[in-house]
């Protein structure tokens, strides 16, 4: 076990399944990694030793089949599966999203009929904000959800959904302007947001009458995960899958999911740090320039250790996020920070891997190549360095809120 991104307080349990998971990592994810990251191939051998290990059902309560584990435990367990392959890490987060939304929103109907099938991994969840005209303006979507009797009618198209082909449980957000004028949409368009919970096939093309997955959009790096478009046609929905049973909570549904998937963008970026740095100590202590190791050179040792420290940092506030929402306390302030300073911390370690290990880092022989490719991912995923600021600077005036 590393020295560093050690996390005191843990218990018993707790120990045993991240030392469990570490060797699930070493031994099944990090050998075959980067031959299926450069063919694009999803990782069905891995995926379906995470269900055996009851990962997918780690934070859903046991009463609906799950492990009923702690945010705390759940992000230690994403920092180990980054480490190893940050693809992985993104098949599990978005699945938890969906059935962390369910357990905290859903109606009693919903949980039921849901969750002990999202624990054991038979349904497995994609959650769907985004759509191709916007970015961080969730406020202007325009995909919309017109009732229609028993029914709503969804139109629109959305994008960037991880495990938006395999996935069989969608958790869409559009507009439904229902109960709401005009007016009142316009002054205050989270109020017209509503979560439809959308079941579909697994695969591309049409997943369901007036559905359809596209295909995977082709990326720099997080492969192996399919990334996809989401295209509403017509698309009828019962009105008992409206999450939470009313409409018009949307918004606040998905940034509470959101919240807690900052605290996992987090934990992949000490992840892949953490591989980052045992890369680069590992190849600066092979390698030879001058009659010694690099490692034995000042500007090389000056250099771990900053990546070392910038590992440590990123991991404590990471887990004193999690530990903060755990703790049933607001922790949007504390998300923010950890998942804004743990993706550019983990940007920052990867460049300098890549460094150390000079012209061989350019090499796909080498899995620092990989992880350059991976790691820009982690500054715009759940939120950009931009919007974090915004929360964090937000959050800071309510708190130091002057008083004259």
């Amino acid at each position: 076990m590393s020295r560093l991104a050690q996390t005191h307080g843990l218990t018993d349990v707790q120990r045993e399944i991240l030392t469990t998971v570490r060797d699930f990592v070493d031994k099944e994810i990090i050998p075959v990694a980067t031959e299926l990251e450069h063919r694009d191939e999803y990782p069905q051998d891995i995926v379906d030793g995470l269900r055996e290990l009851g990962l997918f059902g780690l934070m859903i309560p046991e009463e609906y089949g799950g492990l009923g584990e702690s945010l705390l435990t759940y992000a230690l367990c994403v920092e180990e599966i980054a480490r190893g392959w940050m693809s992985v890490s993104g098949i599990i987060n978005t699945h938890f999203i969906v059935a962390y939304m369910l357990k905290q929103h859903g109606t009693e109907e919903q949980k039921d009929h849901f969750l002990p099938r999202m624990a054991a991994g038979d349904v497995r969840g994609a959650f769907s904000m985004s759509e191709p005209a916007l970015g961080s303006d969730v406020s202007a979507i325009s995909s919309k959800a017109v009732r229609d009797g028993e029914e709503y009618v969804l139109n629109g198209q959305k994008m960037w959904l991880t495990n938006g082909g395999t996935s069989s449980l969608v958790a869409v957000l559009v507009k439904s302007d229902e109960g709401h004028s005009p007016e009142e949409a316009a002054a205050a368009p989270h109020r017209s947001m509503t979560t439809f919970l959308v079941e579909k096939e697994p695969g591309f093309g049409e997943v369901r009458p007036g559905l359809t997955v596209p295909g995977k959009i082709d990326k720099m790096g997080y492969k192996g995960v399919d990334t996809t478009e989401l295209i509403m046609d017509g698309l009828r929905i019962p009105a008992d899958r409206v999450l939470g049973g009313a409409t018009g909570r949307g918004f606040y549904q998905m940034m509470d999911g959101v919240e807690v998937g900052r605290v996992n963008v987090a934990a992949r970026g000490c992840g892949v740090a953490q591989r980052a740095f045992e890369l680069g100590v590992r190849y600066a202590q092979q390698r030879h320039t001058f009659g010694k190791q690099i490692a034995r050179h000042q500007a090389i040792q000056f250099k771990l250790a900053e990546m070392a420290t910038k590992v440590e940092a990123a991991h404590a506030m990471m887990v004193n996020a999690a530990r903060k929402k755990d703790s049933g306390e607001r922790n949007d302030l504390e998300a923010g920070m950890a998942k804004y300073l743990a993706s550019e911390y983990c940007k920052e370690v990867v460049e300098d891997a890549f460094r150390i290990h000079g012209g061989y880092g350019f090499s796909k022989e080498y899995e620092i190549e990989r992880l350059y490719r991976e790691a820009p991912m982690l500054l715009i995923g759940e939120g950009t360095a931009e919007i974090q600021k915004m929360i964090i600077g937000r959050r800071l005036l309510e708190e130091y809120r002057f008083q004259g």
